[in-house]
């Protein structure tokens, strides 16, 4: 009785988390189909005329598409350039005979404890002197050099529970190393390869004080620092700001729905390796 009553109050307390987590997403959308009116008067009631004017608003008012492409292609670039380095860095700590891996190892821990706040003055000087202030690629390289840190983190973790009998017999077939990388590590680590793009994709697509610093343009904006402009132009019409707000979420809502398989999998096996 005691076991089941324990297993209730967890049960319990996990629906209470769930819904707590929820309910944000929830708000956001049932407000942005609420008229001004209608939120001013209830803002926590449910719309009881939905409509769908704050979404053909959104669309029409700013570029929402173009900064949405930005912000895919900046997460594409950003995370795959990461995410190969990281591999392959990763792959050498982890199996080979090199001295210094655990220096290295530590060096990358304590780069992953570096506010990226601390960077900007000095990428924004570099990217000056490089011309590239108000291009994708200016962010593409700063969001590289902020994931490659954990990225091999994660990935050497990971890498630790591959059965190091399985490389030596590799290499005694004769395979090279980026063959034994390609045919053999990377199928093993497929979980914690998703699982860590889909957080670095996450923080990406998230990102708000790098891309307002380093992409001022209108053109070049991504989406989550174009629509940040709602706020100040829409202060008193939030139902358009959190319709807004619920478009920069969509892609990584559905993205994570449709991979949490994959997410929790990869998270689990990255645990006391």
């Amino acid at each position: 009785m005691r076991n089941l009553f324990g297993s209730s109050y967890r049960h319990a307390f996990l629906i209470f988390l769930s819904l707590a987590s929820i309910y944000p997403v929830w708000f956001i959308f049932q407000t942005s189909l609420k008229t001004n009116n209608e939120y001013l008067l209830n803002p926590l009631a449910l719309p009881l005329h939905p409509v769908l004017s704050n979404f053909r608003e959104t669309f029409t008012s700013f570029p929402v598409a173009h900064w949405a492409l930005n912000s895919v292609i900046i997460a594409i670039f950003s995370v795959s350039g990461a995410m190969f380095i990281a591999l392959l860095a990763s792959y050498a700590m982890v199996f080979s005979k090199m001295r210094g891996v655990n220096f290295l190892l530590n060096t990358n821990i304590a780069l992953m404890v570096i506010p990226p706040v601390t960077l900007v003055i000095p990428m924004f000087m570099l990217m000056v002197n490089l011309h590239l202030i108000n291009t994708l690629a200016s962010v593409i390289i700063f969001y590289i050099g902020l994931f490659v840190p954990f990225s091999v983190f994660f990935l050497t973790n990971f890498m630790k529970s591959v059965p190091y009998e399985l490389i030596e017999a590799a290499k005694i077939d004769g395979l090279t190393p980026f063959a034994i990388l390609r045919r053999i590590v990377v199928p093993l680590s497929s979980a914690a390869l998703f699982t860590l793009m889909l957080v670095n994709i996450i923080y990406a697509w998230n990102e708000l004080l790098i891309a307002l610093v380093f992409l001022q343009q209108q053109e070049s904006r991504t989406l989550m620092s174009g629509l940040s402009l709602f706020q100040g132009r829409y202060s008193i019409n939030q139902p358009l700001v959190m319709a807004g707000a619920f478009v920069s979420v969509l892609p990584i809502l559905l993205m994570y729905i449709f991979g949490q398989r994959f997410f929790v999998k990869g998270m689990m096996a990255g645990i006391g390796k």
